[in-house]
C-alpha cells in the first residue's frame, strides 16, 4: 500500500490510488467505518521522564537501566491508538479526542439529512487522519461531457495541532482529479472545529447548519467551473500561471533578454505544461485552450504525478490540496481579466 494509506474501504468508482478494499454500496456511515478498520479509540495519557539524567542509573547484566524513580512531565499528554498503544502526538491537558464512532454517528445523521451516500473511509499516516467520502446527488458535465461529482469530506486528525474538518470537494470523473475548493467570495459549505472543544450536540446542530450550504455552494462552483471552461488562455498566460502558482521568483526577476520564461521552468512547472494537452480529458471541449484546462493541468500533477508516501494525504489535506485551490482562485482572476 502507499504508505501513508494505512487502512481503507471503498465503493463506486475505484479510487485513483487503487488502494483498500471494495464493500457493498449500501452500507451506513457506520458499517463503513467497521468496514475500513477504524473501529477503535484513542486516548490521552499523561506523559512521564526519569527524575534524573540517564547516566545517574544503574544498569543491569543486559546493560539495561535500573529506574527506580519517574516523574510526570508537567501539561503534557500523548495521544495513544488503544488497539496497539501507536503514538499519535503529543498535546496539552486541554486537548479533547474525538472518537472515531463518534465522527461517524455524526456522518450517519448528515448523510440522512443531505440524502447522500458513504463512499470512502480510511485512516492515513497511521492513524493520525481518519477521513470519510461521501457522494452528494447532483453531478454535472461540462461541454464535450467532462463531469463533476460532488462530495462532502471529512477529516477527523488524531495528531494534535490540526483541527477536526468537514468540507464539500469535487471530483473530475475522467481522470479522478481533486478539488477542495475555497472559492473568494463564495458563500463556505465547510465545518472546522479545534480540538480544545467538545464535540458535544450543539457543535454537531452547528456542523449540520453550515453544511446545510452544501448544494448551494455547488451551484457557485458550477457556475465558476463553466465560466473557466469557455474562456479561452493563451499560451503566455497560461506560462505566467504556472510560473506565479510554482516558481514566483523567476516570474519576478524575469527579463525579455533572459530568454523564454518557460526556459527556466522546474521539473514540476514542466510537467503542468505538458499535462495542458497529455493529462486525461485535456482534448475535452471544456478543457482544449481554456483556464478550466490550466486548471486541470495543476490538479492532475498534484494529485497523479507527485511522488513521495503522503501523496494520499497531500492530495486531500495537504501542500497539494493548497495548490489545487490557490490555481483554481489564479485561473478565475486570468479569466475576468481575459
Amino acid at each position: 500500500m502507499v504508505a501513508a494509506v494505512e487502512s481503507m474501504a471503498w465503493t463506486g468508482q475505484v479510487p485513483w490510488h487503487r488502494e483498500g478494499v471494495e464493500v457493498d454500496n449500501t452500507l451506513t456511515p457506520h458499517e463503513m467505518m467497521v468496514a475500513a478498520g477504524l473501529d477503535w479509540t484513542v486516548s490521552k495519557r499523561p506523559l512521564y521522564t526519569l527524575e534524573r539524567a540517564p547516566e545517574t542509573y544503574d544498569k543491569d547484566d543486559e546493560g539495561n537501566l535500573i529506574i527506580d524513580s519517574l516523574t510526570t512531565y508537567p501539561d503534557r499528554f500523548s495521544i495513544m491508538r488503544d488497539t496497539d498503544n501507536q503514538a499519535l502526538g503529543t498535546c496539552s491537558a486541554d486537548y479533547q479526542p474525538i472518537q472515531n464512532e463518534r465522527i461517524f454517528d455524526f456522518f450517519q445523521k448528515f448523510a440522512k439529512h443531505a440524502k447522500i451516500s458513504m463512499e470512502t473511509a480510511g485512516s492515513l499516516r497511521g492513524g493520525k487522519d481518519v477521513f470519510g467520502l461521501a457522494r452528494l446527488n447532483d453531478n454535472f458535465a461540462l461541454p464535450g461531457g467532462d463531469e463533476l461529482q460532488g462530495f462532502v469530506l471529512f477529516r477527523q486528525p488524531h495528531e494534535p495541532g490540526y483541527a477536526m474538518n468537514i468540507m464539500d470537494t469535487e471530483v473530475r470523473v475522467v481522470c479522478s482529479n481533486t478539488l477542495q475548493l475555497a472559492l473568494r467570495g463564495a458563500n463556505v459549505a465547510q465545518y472546522k472545529m479545534s480540538h480544545r472543544l467538545v464535540f458535544d450536540e450543539l457543535r454537531e446542530e452547528q456542523a449540520l447548519k453550515t453544511m446545510g450550504a452544501v448544494y448551494e455552494r455547488r451551484a457557485e462552483f458550477k457556475e465558476a467551473a463553466e465560466f473557466l471552461a469557455k474562456t479561452k488562455a493563451k499560451d503566455g498566460q497560461v506560462i505566467e500561471f504556472i510560473s506565479k502558482l510554482y516558481q514566483p521568483k523567476v516570474l519576478e526577476e524575469h527579463k525579455p533578454e533572459d530568454g523564454p520564461l518557460r526556459d527556466g521552468f522546474s521539473n514540476t512547472a514542466k510537467t503542468v505544461y505538458e499535462a495542458l494537452v497529455t493529462s486525461p480529458g485535456a482534448d475535452t471541449k471544456s478543457a482544449q485552450g481554456t483556464w478550466w484546462g490550466a486548471v486541470n493541468a495543476v490538479t492532475f500533477v498534484e494529485d497523479h504525478k507527485r511522488t513521495g508516501d503522503n501523496r494520499v494525504y497531500n492530495a486531500m489535506f495537504g501542500n497539494a490540496s493548497t495548490a489545487k485551490t490557490k490555481a483554481f482562485n489564479l485561473a478565475i482572476e486570468y479569466a475576468k481579466a481575459a
